[in-house]
């Protein structure tokens, strides 16, 4: 009697399953595509939004307003889909192409329609509409507006300044200065207790410069090499355009190898390292120090290409720390 009942339940589940094939092996993603469908559109029902940095687009229904992907978001391709979402005001969905030179697969990301820059009314230069936008957007009580295509002229600010730098005498060191402003800025060096603006005729010391790494900035480099006690001192970036100037110093401080101050900091560099670069302290690397030594946790966590943190104080290949301070292969 009982494989008979369980035989006629096996019998209507099969029946019940073959009569609703849309609950039949459907996986998530079909599910997810096929949805309860959209109904009648009532937009006095839809709900409320804000802080839509992008602005806002239709929902999947073409009924409701929701937030727009912003620039660089991932985004759908076809617009029969809505998985990441429709990008915002003045943004196309396009492939990323960069990323196929880089063998990675592209994905479809937000892309601003115009790359042209926008002055805003704060006197600040936006790269795109679509980046003005995103302030406009945050603050709608700002009065935010574009007062002309084109970047904002403007006098130049030094984005990121020389810093402090500790070496030994006969090694190469590198102060860095990164400017930004339009019209384009000129970027010159001088020693503190100088008249003229380097190099001058001193051969071992080099000015370069070049565009970038941001639109409308330009960074420049004074190089020293095999440094000697005499170059210890205070310099100074200059940077000026028709609208006017600024500037900002760093100091150099040479020490000869193995003594005693330049131990104590080099000891003092190290008590500061993270736990995983004292690990570290044997292998082989290319070690470039900047700063203050008393800030060293501070500067471990800035992006760099060497295998170690970027650290405070300047050398050459070497094996060890300690044949930094010594010049032999004894270990600390």
């Amino acid at each position: 009697m009982n494989s008979v009942i369980a035989a006629a339940v096996m019998f209507l589940l099969v029946q019940v399953t073959q009569a609703l094939p849309s609950l039949y092996h459907r996986g998530w993603l079909r599910l997810l595509q096929e949805g309860d469908g959209c109904g009648v559109c009532q937009p006095e029902l839809c709900p409320e939004i804000s802080g839509c940095l992008a602005g806002t687009v239709l929902d999947a229904c073409d009924c409701c307003p929701e937030c727009g992907n912003a620039e660089g978001q991932t985004c759908d391709l076809d617009n029969t889909s809505h998985f990441y979402g429709r990008c915002g005001e003045d943004l196309n969905c396009l492939l990323d192409i960069n990323a196929a030179f880089l063998g990675e697969i592209p994905e479809p990301q937000c892309t601003c329609r115009s790359q042209e820059s926008m002055c805003g009314s704060n006197g600040k230069t936006y790269n795109n509409i679509c980046r003005f936008k995103e302030v406009f957007h945050s603050n709608r009580e700002s009065n935010l507006s574009i007062t002309h295509r084109g970047p904002c002229e403007t006098v130049p600010w030094i984005t990121t300044p020389p810093r402090d730098v500790h070496n030994v005498t006969g090694n190469d060191i590198i102060f860095g200065c990164e400017v930004s402003a339009y019209p384009m800025a000129l970027v010159e060096w001088r020693k503190k207790g100088t008249d003229n603006f380097l190099p001058g005729d001193d051969a071992h010391i080099s000015i370069q410069a070049r565009g970038g790494p941001e639109r409308y900035g330009i960074t420049g480099w004074l190089q020293i090499q095999g440094l000697k006690k005499s170059d210890e001192g205070i310099y100074t970036c200059y940077t000026r355009n028709k609208y006017g100037e600024a500037f900002a110093s760093a100091s150099l401080s040479v020490y000869d190898s193995g003594t005693t101050q330049y131990k104590k900091d080099i000891k003092k560099a190290e008590g500061n390292m993270p736990g995983y670069f004292r690990r570290m302290k044997h292998r082989k690397f290319h070690l470039t120090l900047e700063g203050d030594p008393n800030n060293l946790h501070e500067m471990s966590h800035q992006k760099t290409h060497c295998p170690v943190p970027h650290l405070p104080f300047a050398s050459s290949n070497i094996s060890t720390i300690s044949e930094l301070i010594e010049s032999s292969s004894e270990h600390l």
